[in-house]
């Protein structure tokens, strides 16, 4: 029997376009001999659109862009039920895997609306997903967890149009230069910019506000990025280590979506001391934020050897350039039978909750 397998991909999101290289990426590493791919596309508008079931794979984002006119347009609502039962009345797709980055997909929404069709889906649930999103949430959360992390500052959009100036001073009395703003709810590097001066902090509130209410600074510390993939539900596990070495002064989205050439070291040359806490505290970040199915855990490796966490990602990208297949492919996961193990991880998330009473 073949897995039917919904693809959730697109999504109104400045990272619309990462999503698209994402569903792509899987498309082609899926076995249609295991799997029926249904894909359910999200345009930039919102319109949900279900495309017709693949019968070879795709070779480019363009086939997967559908519009009105060449699948099915539904409300955000009905889009789904198809996917509970089929036209017979009988069980529709056996599993969702939301392939969408940034807001109204990474964040906890869609999720929330998978639960409510009590659907099986890939990744992470509706907390750890809204908790991950928010940069502040979740440095929050670590906080409280007792996860090292590097000095952080956050403002709201009104808060800071109120008082511009004071906004500033806050920021160089508690932080100083560099460091760098990002918007709160966003991923893939849009938005952040690296402050080195008053004008350039000044110009980083403008370019971040621009895709959150929320900002957060962060304290600019030189060290290297190392990042650890999470694979599991319960008992999470660490893939090897790995390193990005921008040629930039940091990891923006033209190097991670387009240039193709940041140099990834995988896997790092760090100690085996080094790799025990990077993945201690990898799995204490994951469980700390109730995580599930996979995550991509950031950190900061200081010369003096000091690790701070950075952030995780709760639906890190599958693309070509992408460090987390990467990561397992060099634990010795490869590709197709990492999404294989994401699917039963959703399956077997699933049962676990349908254990659980809901009447007394």
């Amino acid at each position: 029997m073949k897995t039917k397998l919904g693809l959730l991909y697109g999504g109104k999101s400045a990272e619309h376009k990462v999503s698209l290289q994402t569903a792509l990426a899987v498309i082609k590493a899926l076995d249609l001999e295991k799997f029926d791919i249904h894909p359910i596309y999200i345009t930039e508008e919102g319109t949900w659109v279900n495309g017709p079931k693949l019968e070879a794979s795709a070779e480019s984002v363009k086939e997967l862009a559908f519009s009105e006119s060449t699948g099915v347009s539904a409300a955000i609502g009905s889009s789904l039920f198809p996917a509970v039962k089929d036209e017979e009345g009988q069980q529709g797709l056996d599993v969702i895997f939301p392939l969408l980055h940034g807001p109204n997909g990474e964040d906890g929404t869609v999720q929330g609306m998978l639960e409510l069709l009590n659907l099986p889906y890939v990744g992470n649930g509706v907390l750890a997903s809204s908790a991950g999103m928010d940069k502040v949430i979740m440095k929050n959360i670590f906080a409280q967890a007792g996860l090292p992390q590097v000095k952080y500052t956050w403002l709201i959009r009104s808060e800071w149009e109120k008082n511009k100036s004071a906004a500033y001073k806050r920021v160089e009395a508690e932080l100083g230069y560099p460091c760098f703003v990002k918007p709160a709810n966003l991923g893939s590097s849009v938005g952040i910019s690296k402050c080195t001066t008053l004008e350039e902090l000044e110009l980083a509130f403008e370019e971040a506000f621009q895709f959150d209410r929320k900002i957060i600074i962060e304290e600019g510390v030189i060290a290297r990025e190392i990042e650890i993939g999470v694979l599991g539900n319960d008992e999470p596990q660490c893939s090897v280590a790995g390193e990005i070495i921008p040629k930039k002064d940091f990891y923006d989205y033209k190097a991670k979506y387009e240039d193709g050439n940041t140099a990834m070291v995988i896997p790092a040359e760090i100690t085996d001391e080094e790799y025990k806490t990077l993945s201690e505290m990898s799995e204490k970040a994951f469980k700390a934020l109730d995580c599930s199915g996979l995550v991509r855990a950031d950190f900061f490796l200081t010369n003096e050897g000091k690790v701070y966490i950075n952030e995780v990602n709760t639906m890190p990208g599958f693309t070509p350039f992408s460090m987390f297949p990467l990561l397992w492919k060099h634990t010795g996961v490869e590709y197709p039978q990492l999404i294989e193990r994401l699917v039963a991880l959703a399956q077997e998330r699933y049962q676990e909750k349908q254990k659980i009473k809901h009447s007394f």
